[in-house]
């Protein structure tokens, strides 16, 4: 292995040379974000406008084209690649482990070992690869499956100190010591060990890992592979940034900032990606971002545009808060790509004059004198796409009147309904879901929202089986959803608070809660952005035992005062399940109310029987 730093433009790369299976050379970069290039050979090596290059490490085992996805498990350690065949109902996986010893990979139920499929290998000394399929029962050594064989080795290799297997199995082996992979957010977990296993020998088996071992939230058949950057290189682009912010020493602080659209495309325009703009200094203040068409019809004086704390300024940006444009989080990709058959609408004659950043700063040291210039960026195509990019939210009200989750429970549920008349106005011919991204703070745990036509469920639009905080990715759908008019929506936010001792309320806040459910799609409508809930005032007022006129504060304490018991928590889970929900519509820039009375019934989706 040949290590150099190979400066090409203005940029440095450090650049690893192996020696590939075939006697060929293979050279691989990864920049500070995580994305990839594999190279035959030096001279393909292209510069990235992103410094900071750092080595993967490795040599893929096979065509790179092979692999639709990659990630990063563990800096330095562990690389995974993979790719789905949905006519085979097949993943293929190549794992890349920094030991000489055995490597695994598992699918968990919740990201530990309790329930996780596991396939654990090594390769010999004289190259042969062995390979077994593994399931833990409980928090304990994985033992070997003995109900049917499902991970199947292809190659494998070890070199300059790292271990690669590229392995497969079915996506649902419909094996009970097996763990489906299902469409959705998927637990990924991995360990390793420091010598190999002898399969002569009975005795021999994996030993204990210690800390070598790791787990990420990926959704396997989902994940919007971020493009290299260098995709968009030439492209005209502009950006809504902060300028120097001075960020308070608060715990928490939403800065909303008011933007005026781009003047200069006198033509309409697409974008066709973004990039979120971190400060390199600021990784661990900044929690999200949300970036919000202002109303058409919004009058703002172009020389002193509303800028401050969000809720000190509420009526100066009141017309920005209805139509969201993207949203990015703690852990999410920062650059995404649009599909090819759409593209956000700028410039020409479009009736969005003004934009809104909406940013989230965690300031958990409550440390004074820093301050940011954030934002994102807008990639613009040359060419019209033949669809306008557009955004559809589903949940709650964000606030205590669509949360109030009691403490130390396992699992608290929330539903939200957003009505067919919500939907009379889309086209005849439909729109087309493309993406998704779920979005909770702390205690969710899950999420989904389902497509109800006809009163009966016809499948989920996204379903996040397990979420975490931590990675908050947009999902590209496996397949292109299609919405016509009077679809209903359920969405679904499942929440636990075992590590909480008091109620945990919606809000902004990352201590509170939210269940925000985004999706992209096309052609864009204007009459329609979003259908959120809460409970009625009515049903606060049964719950307060009260006659009087409804006083938001009085409620609010009235919640943080309860006293919370298991059989208090459960009675409030079962009136929560029964309140009679309050929606709210986001249309043409404004926000339209109405009492739903009790959710709608609806035919549930009935279990899928396991095809093998």
């Amino acid at each position: 292995m040949n290590l150099t730093s190979n400066p090409i433009g203005s940029y440095q790369w450090d650049v690893i040379r192996f020696k590939h299976l075939e006697s060929e050379c293979c050279w691989s970069v990864r920049n500070m974000a995580g994305i990839r290039r594999f190279h035959r050979n030096s001279d393909q090596i292209q510069s990235d406008p992103i410094a900071g290059m750092i080595p993967l490490g490795r040599c893929i085992l096979t065509d790179e084209n092979l692999y639709k996805y990659s990630t990063v498990l563990q800096d330095n350690v562990a690389d995974l690649w993979w790719t789905v065949d949905d006519a085979e109902r097949e993943i293929t996986f190549e794992l890349h482990v920094k030991t000489m010893g055995w490597i695994s990979l598992g699918i968990s139920p919740a990201g530990g070992m309790k329930g996780a499929d596991i396939g654990v290998g090594w390769v010999d000394s004289i190259g042969n690869v062995h390979f077994q399929d593994r399931y833990a029962s409980d928090f304990a050594k994985p033992v070997i499956d003995n109900t049917t064989t499902d991970w199947f080795a292809i190659r494998g290799r070890e070199q300059n100190g790292w271990t690669a297997i590229q392995f497969k199995r079915l996506l649902d082996t419909c094996d009970s010591m097996d763990y489906p992979i299902k469409s959705g957010t998927n637990v990924v977990i991995f360990a390793y060990g420091l010598a190999d296993l002898d399969p002569y020998r009975p005795d021999s088996d994996i030993s204990y890992h210690d800390n070598r071992r790791g787990s990420r939230i990926v959704p396997l058949r989902s994940y919007g592979q971020p493009p290299p950057e260098d995709k968009f290189a030439g492209l005209d682009f502009f950006d809504f940034r902060l300028n120097n912010y001075s960020v308070p020493s608060n715990d928490t602080t939403y800065h909303c900032q008011v933007y005026k659209a781009p003047i200069n495309y006198k033509m309409k325009r697409h974008a066709i990606a973004h990039k979120i703009l971190v400060d390199s200094d600021n990784q661990d203040l900044v929690h999200h971002l949300l970036l919000h068409e202002c109303s058409p019809s919004a009058i703002f004086d172009d020389k002193n545009l509303p800028s401050g704390v969000c809720d000190e300024i509420v009526i100066p940006i009141e017309s920005c808060s209805t139509n969201f444009v993207t949203v990015w989080a703690i852990g999410g990709d920062s650059v995404v790509e649009y599909t090819e058959e759409a593209g956000y609408s700028v410039g020409g004659d479009s009736s969005t004059k003004y934009y809104m950043i909406q940013m989230h700063y965690e300031n958990s040291r409550q440390l004074s004198n820093r301050r940011d210039s954030s934002g994102i960026r807008f990639y613009l195509s040359n060419q019209l796409r033949q669809h306008d990019l557009g955004y559809l939210t589903f949940g709650t009200v964000s606030n205590f009147l669509g949360l109030a989750i009691p403490p130390l429970v396992e699992q608290f549920l929330v539903d939200s309904y957003c009505p067919a008349k919500a939907t009379h106005n889309f086209p005849q011919s439909g729109i087309t879901v493309l993406s998704a991204m779920p979005h909770t703070h702390l205690q969710g745990r899950s999420m989904w929202t389902k497509l109800i036509r006809n009163k009966t469920a016809v499948q989920y639009l996204f379903n996040a089986e397990s979420y975490d905080f931590n990675y908050q990715y947009v999902n590209r759908l496996t397949k292109p959803i299609k919405l016509y008019p009077g679809d209903a929506f359920a969405t679904r936010c499942v929440y636990n608070t075992m590590n909480k001792d008091t109620i945990t309320l919606g809000g902004e806040r990352t201590k509170d809660e939210m269940c925000l459910h985004f999706f992209t799609y096309y052609p864009r409508i204007d009459n329609f952005s979003g259908c959120f809930t809460m409970n009625t005032i009515e049903w606060w007022q049964k719950m307060m035992n009260s006659t009087s006129k409804f006083d938001y504060q009085q409620t609010k304490q009235w919640l943080l005062d309860l006293k919370w018991t298991p059989e208090f928590a459960a009675q409030w889970q079962r009136s929560y399940d029964d309140a009679p929900l309050h929606s709210v519509f986001a249309r043409n820039g404004q926000f339209e109310d109405e009492n739903l009375g009790q959710p709608s019934k609806y035919e549930d989706l009935k279990s899928a029987e396991c095809i093998k």
